[in-house]
């Protein structure tokens, strides 16, 4: 039986379920911050020898890679390698005082692949960490398999006007008490939410150029009840990006790996599934 959850009324309350005990986690100092990353799987300690490409799991604005409770056991049974990575300023993660932006944030995700040797890697990016992704693929196409976009704008047209919902405060809620626990500043919360909040406000400005120069495999995944991302955008994505599939979850909002976990791992497998094939054929 599916577990649901479309009211983040669990969520708000104790969060995602934890996270199971890494293999290795760390800090890697990039760039005035440091990143916090933690690998997962049977071969977590020694990724550059495996063949397989691993699992880079990039969580939302304001989030943290527990956010991805549901998702990493999942990926674990299906014996994918997996790597979540807290966003520069957000979990356990530290930030200096330049203002956030997604170039910024990929090159962190580029710092944290050299510390594991990890030669290339799919990702699956939700909302900012979608922006991240793919920004990083377009930086360094040789490094990533795939790229899973889930819930994200690439330029200012593709956001929906902001109305708070129960289900956004929930969220928030969350945020502010995790950010509490996590963070080494914990007492900088507002000055956080404003820093990310001016990003994801002002940035990114893709063109239809820049998304026609994506090289790497993408599945763009929108949700039915998105808050936050207009559908036309997303779709506007999915034809502009050479080769791209395009998913549509139904019932599910800006929070789909939380509100209905089942579904949206069938999502990530079959992405996974489709670069595993990809791979058998090169």
């Amino acid at each position: 039986m599916e577990s649901f959850d479309d009211d983040l009324e669990q969520f708000g309350r104790v969060g995602a379920p934890p996270l199971p005990a890494s293999g290795r986690a760390g800090h890697v100092e990039h760039d005035g911050a440091q990143i916090w990353y933690a690998a997962y799987g049977e071969h977590a300690d020694r990724l550059h020898d495996v063949r397989r490409a691993p699992v880079v799991l990039l969580h939302g604005g304001l989030g943290h890679s527990g956010n991805w409770g549901h998702q990493v056991p999942a990926l674990l049974a299906a014996g994918h390698d997996v790597i979540t990575i807290d966003s520069r300023g957000h979990g356990r993660s530290t930030r200096d005082a330049r203002p956030y932006s997604y170039e910024l944030m990929a090159s962190d995700v580029h710092a944290v692949l050299d510390e594991l040797e990890v030669e290339r890697a799919a990702f699956v990016g939700w909302s900012d960490g979608a922006c991240t992704a793919l920004i990083f693929a377009r930086q360094a196409p040789g490094r990533v398999a795939g790229v899973l976009f889930f819930g994200c704008n690439m330029d200012p047209s593709g956001a929906q006007p902001f109305e708070a919902t129960p289900v956004i405060e929930r969220c928030f809620s969350r945020h502010v008490k995790d950010y509490a626990q996590l963070s080494a500043t914990p007492s900088k919360f507002d000055e956080f939410v404003q820093a990310v909040s001016t990003m994801q406000k002002t940035q990114p400005e893709w063109s239809a150029r820049e998304l026609a120069e994506v090289r790497v495999p993408v599945t763009i995944v929108h949700s039915e009840h998105d808050e936050f991302i207009r559908r036309e955008h997303a779709e506007y994505l999915s034809r502009s990006i050479p080769g791209a599939r395009w998913l549509l979850l139904d019932g599910v909002s800006h929070f789909a790996p939380l509100q209905r976990p089942e579904q949206f791992n069938r999502a990530i497998q079959a992405f996974l599934t489709q670069l595993d094939a990809a791979q058998l054929k090169s």
